[in-house]
């Protein structure tokens, strides 16, 4: 198993960093926000956590920390920008704000490295590996409790019917306020986490291709939950090593999966089995509902005095 690990150390750690990428932009999408500043805050916690261990000399948790204020803060400004906005006019202000990201790292000059991009963000202590998972640990469950009680219930009423809910007296406009702050903590946190890991960041690693990946991700594994980003990051940071064996063919057969999983699995792989189990114990519901009121059709029948209707 340490040999394993070892000799795939660079999948296991980008498979935690790719899913804070996707939760960033899963947390706004379950509460209605078609928005996709998740994967443009990811990019800002690559070069901000870069910029603060190499030019300012933070350790690494001090840098991670930094770096998530300043884009909860920028998540806040932004929402209150893009606040009259919804659907596909949301969808490309957010993603003119990654593209705008990937610009100023081309052009920030020295301090981010121009195109070169920026090399040597060494900060201790180093990650380890329980490192991150405390950390995707503490970020799921906080994200597990919103997604039940009260909070999980308010969550769906405003992604379903944000007049309903708002005629309820829920604040819809605070909800989509917080999902901008709250996607900026997570995408800071995976961008951070992966500089640190391996101390560079460039233009290229940045950008669009981010949220093409995040979509991929909570399509295929999954919107409903955390569990089925988990799933979907796990699939989509491990099959590019396993479909090496294809090779030049590698492109075709990983968007053919991809194809595949959008059409004949709408709802994610976790989805599709949530509603399978749901639709299982319904019909043993049904089914023993049937034999109980043959039961009791039958201890009536017995009941019944001879030539009697019951």
């Amino acid at each position: 198993m340490s040999t394993f690990y070892y000799s795939h150390i660079v999948l296991f750690q980008s498979t935690f960093t790719v899913l804070f990428l996707a939760l960033s932009i899963q947390v706004q999408l379950r509460m209605g926000v078609f928005s996709f500043a998740g994967a443009g805050f990811y990019g800002l916690g690559s070069y901000g956590a870069a910029i603060f261990v190499i030019r300012y000399g933070f350790s690494s948790f001090a840098a991670i920390a930094a770096i998530m204020i300043v884009c909860g803060a920028i998540g806040f400004l932004l929402a209150l920008l893009v606040q009259r906005l919804n659907g596909l006019y949301l969808a490309m202000a957010t993603v003119s704000f990654d593209l705008i990201i990937t610009v100023i790292a081309h052009n920030g000059g020295s301090l981010t490295g121009a195109s070169v991009g920026l090399y040597g963000a060494l900060a201790f202590p180093q990650l380890t590996i329980g490192h991150i998972i405390a950390i995707s640990v503490l970020v799921i469950a906080l994200l597990a409790l919103t997604e039940r009680g009260r909070l999980g219930r308010r969550i769906d009423a405003v992604r379903e019917d944000p007049e309903l809910a708002s005629s309820m007296g829920v604040n819809v406009s605070r909800y989509r306020i917080a999902s901008f702050v709250v996607s900026g903590f997570i995408g800071a946190l995976g961008g951070a986490i992966n500089v640190l890991l391996r101390t560079t960041v460039a233009p290229e690693s940045i950008g669009f291709p981010l949220v093409v990946l995040g979509l991929t991700i909570i399509i295929v594994g999954g919107g409903r939950s955390w569990l089925g980003i988990v799933i979907g990051a796990v699939i989509f940071t491990w099959l590019p090593y396993y479909l090496e064996i294809v090779g030049q063919y590698q492109a075709i057969v990983y968007g053919f999966i991809v194809a595949v999983a959008a059409v004949y699995v709408p709802g994610g792989i976790y989805g599709t089995v949530l509603d399978l189990i749901r639709k299982s114990k319904s019909k043993k519901a049904a089914v023993q509902r049937e034999e109980e009121d043959s039961i009791h059709t039958e201890k009536v029948d017995s009941t019944s005095a001879p030539g009697e209707k019951p």
